[in-house]
């Protein structure tokens, strides 16, 4: 639990002095979830400074590009007025890679009336809890989040393959869950912990998945904001700490052919605050009706929510038959192979698990996109369809099958876009249509390879 929940700007000022901090980060997700802000040195943060970004910096696409015109302008001024950032005293840390005692704390962005900017990451997850809140519910999150480690790659034309461990030798096979796996990279992983530890982040196990150097982490369960702040550093961190040992940690949902995908699946239940009660099971175990409408929900608007759980061009591959990712909206109990899966859990801890998201999503846009998805499930009363009992590879494709498709299913959906902001979802949709007009100058060497003499 993050014990800094209720700091003030007073105690995060005592906080920086206790550890003798001499340099700040200000940080501030955008859209992608790359960091964004300013270094400070410490004498120059403070609560009345008023520091300020540009409001498309939380607004750009992976490749730093947003559009020339259109409707990304009737949300966000032509004229780049100014984001007034706010630090949340909840999120400082210590950066433990740092030379100087160096802290970095997480800001909101707020326009000059003093709103929240409704197209920044952390402000759309806000809003999604706070409909929660509005109902007397407290949603809780567990975060899974699969990676690749891979060789140090300077040329985007090599493909990627799986570094050299201890052992002096790469990875040639599958080893899932294998121990031994894990410690040929004990000296990369003493110091993730290490890092961890020091940030205070929540992390649980850590195990090898079944790609070639891929590995999956997961989080305790906890508030979506915190867990997604936890998230956002923790990719931050990993890929730090490989660099330190000679090798890149990637969260491409599809990084090397041939292997599996990078997931982030979300576990997610609903707390009664009055009673304290999980939300999802009655009084005598039974699962409830909440519980079910919670997964019609997640039916009836995953598809729609794809261009959020699934933001580039690459995350597409990942969604294939028979690749331990899921290729449908069927739900189950125990069942790996569907989209949205019930895991065996006593009725106190019963929950609901989003297999469909990607690790390449950003955190808080995929927690606020399937929060909304249940929610919305709940309001509506959605019923969901039958359970999936069986092997759901052998349905039908119910997921859009490339970013286009997934825009489009996006923009056309008003329910969602009434929970998550339609500024929100007007700046995200057109920003990614930026990222796909890119995408779609590139030749790829599969078209030179089957098309140059054979069309």
């Amino acid at each position: 639990m993050n014990t800094k929940a209720h700091y003030t700007f007073s105690q995060l000022t005592s906080w920086l002095n206790e550890h003798r901090v001499t340099e700040i980060e200000c940080l501030v997700p955008d859209l992608t979830g790359v960091a964004r802000g300013k270094i400070l040195p410490r004498e120059k943060f403070t609560e009345d400074r008023g520091m300020r970004l540009p409001e498309v910096v939380v607004a750009m696409g992976v490749t730093g590009e947003f559009p020339d015109e259109g409707p990304y302008y009737d949300v966000i001024s032509p004229t780049d007025h100014d984001m007034h950032l706010r630090p949340d005293p909840s999120t400082v840390r210590i950066v433990p890679w740092a030379a100087d005692p160096t802290a970095q704390v997480i800001h909101d962005c707020y326009d000059r009336e003093g709103r929240l900017i409704p197209y920044a990451p952390r402000s759309v997850l806000r809003r999604v809890c706070e409909l929660y809140e509005a109902k007397g519910w407290s949603p809780v999150v567990a975060p899974e989040l699969e990676f690749y480690l891979v060789a140090r790659n300077t040329d985007p034309d090599v493909p990627l393959k799986p570094p050299v461990g201890r052992s002096g030798r790469s990875e040639t096979s599958r080893q899932a869950y294998s121990i031994d796996a894990v410690n040929e990279f004990d000296p990369l992983f003493e110091d993730v912990y290490d890092y961890c530890e020091k940030m205070e982040l929540n992390v649980d196990t850590l195990i090898h998945e079944i790609g070639a150097g891929q590995m999956e982490i997961n989080f305790f369960h906890d508030h979506p904001l915190g867990l997604a702040d936890e998230v956002f550093l923790f990719k931050r961190t990993v890929r730090e700490a490989a660099l330190r040992h000679d090798m890149f940690a990637t969260f491409m949902a599809k990084p090397i052919a041939g292997e599996p995908g990078s997931a982030m699946h979300v576990h997610q239940s609903v707390i009664d605050r009055a009673s304290g009660r999980n939300l999802f099971s009655d009084d005598d175990g039974a699962p409830t009706r909440e519980y079910f409408w919670f997964i019609g929900g997640l039916q009836r608007y995953i598809p729609a929510a794809m261009a959020l759980f699934a933001p580039y061009v690459n995350s597409y591959r990942r969604l294939a038959r028979f690749t331990a990712a899921p290729i449908n909206i069927q739900w189950g109990t125990d069942n790996r192979t569907v989209g949205i899966r019930s895991p065996v859990a006593p009725p106190t801890a019963r929950r609901i698990e989003n297999r469909v998201i990607g690790a390449d999503a950003n955190p808080y846009v995929a927690l606020a996109a399937t929060l909304a998805c249940g929610w919305l499930g709940i309001v509506n009363r959605i019923e969901p369809t039958p359970e999936c009992k069986g092997d759901a590879y052998l349905g039908d494709y119910q997921l859009p099958r490339s970013l286009g498709e997934a825009l489009h299913l996006l923009r056309a959906e008003t329910a969602l876009a009434d929970v998550l902001g339609r500024g929100f979802v007007t700046v995200y949709s057109e920003i990614k249509e930026v990222e796909y007009a890119e995408f779609m100058k590139v030749i790829s060497p599969w078209e030179r390879e089957h098309l140059l003499l054979h069309v």
